[in-house]
This record gives structure tokens, sequence and C-alpha cells, in this order.
């Protein structure tokens, strides 16, 4: 990575500690570090599992233990295991821990008033946009993706939703056993495989690939949720199942699709596919694209 673009992101770390007032112990003034005060942002008045703030916030099991002992020691929050489920533990805020909450968010709201309030209109505007820019391109950078089975629960939501998208979009619906197969062993490796992308842990898409050795491999099952649209992460999908198709020996890599999807359209010629003649028999497609591997 180039060593000006390191120095840039190390700097704007640094501001932004700086600034937030991140460094000490005593987050926007209360008694307390800034990953305690995030943990109640993140329980809210709804409350939450650990399992799932586990994942969300990236950190391990022993240190969202730790804190959220420091927050019942201190009334603010409340853990008890599920109903149906001793596994599962959820958190919750007492009313001492709402209050708290509360008053986080009248103290943050403090705090950006202050930043936005120091700096003239057209400096203000160009700082709104930088911020929105950098929090789209920062959720970009936090997506995984990880290889994993079609029969996972992750994988079944993903690929439910896929197929309600194109019921919802096809202009005579979508049934999938008029389609083309890829079945759950069609997907799974040496045969093919499916990608799962994660944001905090939750699914939010999917992509899989069907391997013919050393004949085209087909790419199916590309879908990403509404909610992470628009921020560039198709792309990153797509370069992630080409680099899986080179890594097992494919040299071409071929999809159909219908009219009705005109963003993954739009997205496969940015990425160098071609129209090709029709090459399968999918009773859904229109268009058949193929992209010669580098």
């Amino acid at each position: 990575m180039n060593g000006a673009a390191i120095r840039a992101v190390r700097s704007f770390n640094r501001t932004v500690a700086e600034e937030l007032g991140i460094l000490g112990d005593r987050f926007l003034g209360r008694r307390r570090p800034p990953g305690e005060s995030r943990l109640l942002w993140e329980i809210g008045p709804g409350g939450a599992d650990l399992k799932s703030l586990r994942n969300r916030l990236g950190l391990d099991s022993g240190y969202v233990t730790r804190m959220i002992q420091s927050l019942e020691r201190q009334g603010l929050v409340r853990v008890r295991v599920g109903p149906t489920d001793r596994r599962i533990r959820r958190a919750t805020l007492t009313p001492r821990g709402r209050a708290e909450r509360a008053v986080l968010d009248r103290r943050s709201d403090a705090v950006a008033d202050r930043i936005l309030g120091s700096l003239p209109d057209k400096q203000r505007a160009a700082l709104v946009a930088a911020m929105t820019e950098v929090d789209r391109l920062l959720r970009v950078s936090l997506v995984v993706f990880a290889v994993e089975s079609p029969r996972s629960a992750d994988a079944t939501f993903c690929i439910d939703q896929y197929f309600k998208e194109l019921d919802q979009r096809f202009d005579n619906g979508f049934d999938p056993a008029a389609s083309l197969s890829a079945a759950h062993a069609e997907l799974t490796p040496p045969a093919g495989l499916l990608i799962i992308a994660r944001l905090h842990g939750e699914p939010v898409g999917c992509g899989a690939l069907r391997f013919h050795g050393k004949a085209p491999a087909e790419l199916k099952r590309m879908w990403l949720a509404k909610s992470v649209r628009g921020l560039g992460l198709g792309s990153r999908l797509l370069a992630e199942l080409e680099r899986r198709a080179r890594t097992a020996g494919a040299r071409i890599v071929r999809l159909e699709t219908n009219r009705a999807l005109s963003e993954a359209i739009a997205l496969y010629r940015r990425s160098g596919y071609v129209e090709v003649p029709r090459f399968s028999d999918e009773n859904y497609a229109h268009h058949w694209f193929e992209k010669k591997l580098g």
C-alpha cells in the first residue's frame, strides 16, 4: 500500500481521536471509557444479545463480558438468559442506563454542534460532505467475505432474499424450479462455492460459482441487500468471485441475466464483461456475458 496513503489515514485517525476526546477514560465527560459508552448506545432501548454485540463491534467475547459486567456494577445494564435458549444472553438498559444513554446522546450532539459551529458555512458544508463520504467508504471496508456451506442459515437467508427480489422484478415473476440448477452440492467445493458478505456480522450479500475444470466457470446467485447498494460493494464481490475462479483454474467466467436487472448489467459491463451469443437454456435470461480472466 502507498506510504503517503497510510500516513494520511493515520493522521486522520489521530485528529479524530483528539477532536472527539476518546484518548482518556472519561469519554464525553462521563466516568467511563469510550468502549462502555459505545456499548450503552449499541444496546439501545430495545436491548441486544451479547453475541450480536460482539459481531457488530468486532470485539472478542472476554472483552465484551468485562464491559458488560462493569456496566452492571454501575446499575446501567441488566443481563438475562433467553427464555427459550439459555445459551443466549440478552442485555437491556435499566432506567438509569436509559437516562445515561440520553445524556450521552445530548453530549454527542453538543460535540458535533461545536465542531460544525466553529467553521464558516462553506467549510461546514465541505466537512459534512467529506464525513458522509468517509462513513460510506469505511462501511464498505468493514464488509468481509467468507466461503461457507450453501446450507447455512445465512446462506439460506441470502438466497431466499435473492429469489424474492427476482420474483418482484421479473415481468412474470420467478420460479426457482424453472431456472437452471444451482443446487447445494453444485455450490460446495470442489464443484463450486458460495461466498457470503457480512457487515457487523450480519449477512448483506452473496455470490456463487460453479466450476467445470478448465471450461468457463459460471457465476450464480449474486445478490446484495438494498442497505449496502451504491457503496461499490458489487464490484468488490464480483472481483472476489473472479479471484476464486482463477484459483480454481478457470480462465473465463460466464453468466446469464435478466433484462430487468439493469444495475447488474451495468456492473458487468463496467467490470469488463462482454455480451456473447446465448450459451445456456436459462428461461429467465435475456443477456449472456463472459469475461476472460487475466
